[in-house]
């Protein structure tokens, strides 16, 4: 959770007037006091407070020292002011760098002392303005469309863009209810009633900056009338056999599905993405509850990150709103080929297996356990033997005999949990008992 956002307002008061030896101004004019800078994504306010001889025809101006800069400069907008305060945002260009302020009253050619400068860089003093909310209603949900704070070539937030958090209230009536720190950009908010005028307010906030942001204004929306289709429900992936299966549920019949994926990252970018959900293979007009895309569907340019799926149905003229968008990890899922084995003899009593993948092979990067099953070719009877190894060797083992072997490769990790299919049988014939001894007498005769 990401910290509370505090309601105080920061600002820089200046101390005691600081008088300049070759600016010293009239004598009955006093520096303004109680300088403060207030801002608010990329507005700038400066403001201050007048002294009590300061009236009549008086005025204020404001001079600004950037960085690497020895000569105060005219702050533009803040020139001959006669109110008590003046907006500066011309100035932010400097939004990360210090930059110093000073001002001074004005009446006639008379001028008081310049106040004391204030000091401070921008970014670190900035408060978050309202997001800009845009919401559409379903019968049973309401999406919402965030628009960052401040405008699209915002310098202020220009880093953070796509790092806002929001908090949203939402009530009916009298209820309400804070939902905390949603990332998207897109929040769709479920599980509503039809045919109910519902309220809200979204507030940005940046993780693990203390900053006082400002609520949006209120929003209120109607949703709709009940649906005939109710959306598919309990979407979820799994692997097998080289394939990803794509299940839900869904209680009416006669009706057709189908089911759509976008990559999560679109949802943390601000803008609307809802041209860029694309059809998954094989889960287009599909009649049962569930579709089978295969593995090339990822080579084909499904990448190992995570995706967002939505699936609705679809009767005659009738169709439904979207499903609830659940999050795959396809990494999660891999699917694993099976191993490639290889199994010679080491003596007359033994054989090695060798099992692995290809060097340089992906699936190398992950916490691989491999299963072998080794077996006599004319017996029933198995040995089993699952390690992390890709070495084996099974020893005393009958001679001129048979022996079959095939393996298949395991991920056993909290972030993972997948299996490949069995590798195709190798079958390998162990070595005479003389063979060893024939080459020896050979060897001897020679010498």
């Amino acid at each position: 959770m990401f910290a509370h956002l505090g309601l105080t307002i920061l600002f820089l008061v200046a101390g005691a007037p600081w008088v300049l030896p070759a600016a010293a101004g009239g004598a009955n004019l006093q520096c303004p006091a109680d300088i403060e800078v207030y801002i608010i994504d990329d507005t700038f306010t400066l403001s201050w407070t007048r002294s009590a001889e300061s009236v009549g025809n008086v005025t204020f101006s404001a001079e600004y020292q950037g960085p690497v800069m020895y000569d105060w400069i005219k702050l533009p907008g803040c020139q001959y002011i006669t109110s008590t305060k003046c907006d500066f945002s011309s100035l932010k260009k400097y939004a990360y760098e210090q930059i110093k302020l000073r001002v001074r009253a004005e009446e006639g050619n008379d001028t008081s002392p310049w106040c004391a400068p204030v000091s401070f860089i921008p970014y670190k003093q900035a408060h978050i303005g309202p997001p800009k909310v845009h919401l559409e209603a379903e019968d049973k949900a309401i999406i919402l469309n965030i628009s960052p704070p401040g405008t699209e070539d915002s310098v202020m937030w220009k880093m953070d863009r796509s790092n806002f958090k929001y908090n949203i209230v939402i009530w009916k009536n009298a209820s309400s209810v804070k939902i905390n720190e949603i990332a998207s950009s897109r929040i769709i908010i479920n599980d509503l009633s039809p045919e109910t005028t519902y309220c809200l307010k979204v507030k940005a906030g940046l993780p693990l900056h203390i900053r006082t942001a400002t609520y949006s204004p209120v929003y209120c929306i109607n949703t709709t009338v009940e649906n005939k289709l109710p959306p598919p429900k309990n979407i979820r992936v799994i692997s097998k056999n080289q394939r990803y299966i794509l299940t839900w549920n869904y209680a009416h019949e006669n009706v057709v599905f189908q089911a759509q994926w976008l990559p999560a990252y679109f949802k943390k970018i601000p803008g609307d993405h809802s041209g860029r959900w694309t059809q998954i293979p094989n889960c287009e007009n599909v009649r049962t509850t569930e579709c089978v895309f295969p593995y090339d569907a990822k080579r084909g340019g499904i990448q190992k990150e995570i995706y967002s799926i939505r699936v609705r149905a679809s009767s005659g003229n009738n169709t439904s709103f979207w499903s609830e968008e659940e999050e795959l990890n396809m990494e999660s899922l891999i699917i694993i080929p099976p191993p490639v084995i290889t199994m010679k003899p080491i003596n007359n009593n033994s054989l090695r297996v060798n099992v692995g993948f290809q060097n340089n092979s992906e699936y190398q990067q992950y916490p691989l356990t491999y299963e072998i099953i080794f077996w006599e070719n004319t017996s029933n009877a198995e040995r089993k033997v699952a390690e992390a190894s890709t070495d084996f060797t099974f020893s005393n083992l009958n001679l001129l005999t048979v022996y079959c072997v095939k393996a298949r490769a395991l991920i056993l990790d909290q972030a993972w949990n997948s299996s490949s299919n069995f590798s195709a049988p190798v079958c390998v014939r162990t070595r005479p008992v003389f063979l060893r001894a024939a080459i020896k007498k050979s060897v001897a005769f020679h010498f």
